[in-house]
């Protein structure tokens, strides 16, 4: 199997660890909050962290992933 046989190069490969990377941040952000007994509220579901912080960063993962699964690999320009 040679390198033109994959559809993505190395840098399209580490940019999408990267961005997985920072969508498991982001949701790991968003974790907790929760109530110790099950039935009580806890107001720490409502902090900002959870609701504005942590969804920019996971969609900020997300954009990236669409960027490196978009990007023409340096690759696959030379060998054209």
């Amino acid at each position: 199997m040679t390198k033109k046989d994959f559809a993505f190069g190395k840098d399209n490969f580490i940019l999408i660890a990267v961005s997985v990377v920072i969508i498991i941040i982001g949701f790991i952000l968003m974790s907790g909050g929760g109530s110790d007994d099950g039935v009580s509220f806890n107001p720490a579901i409502f902090s900002t962290q959870r609701i504005v912080i942590a969804p920019i960063v996971c969609m900020i993962g997300f954009g990236l992933m669409v960027f490196a699964i978009l990007k023409n690999s340096k690759e696959n320009k030379s060998e054209q």
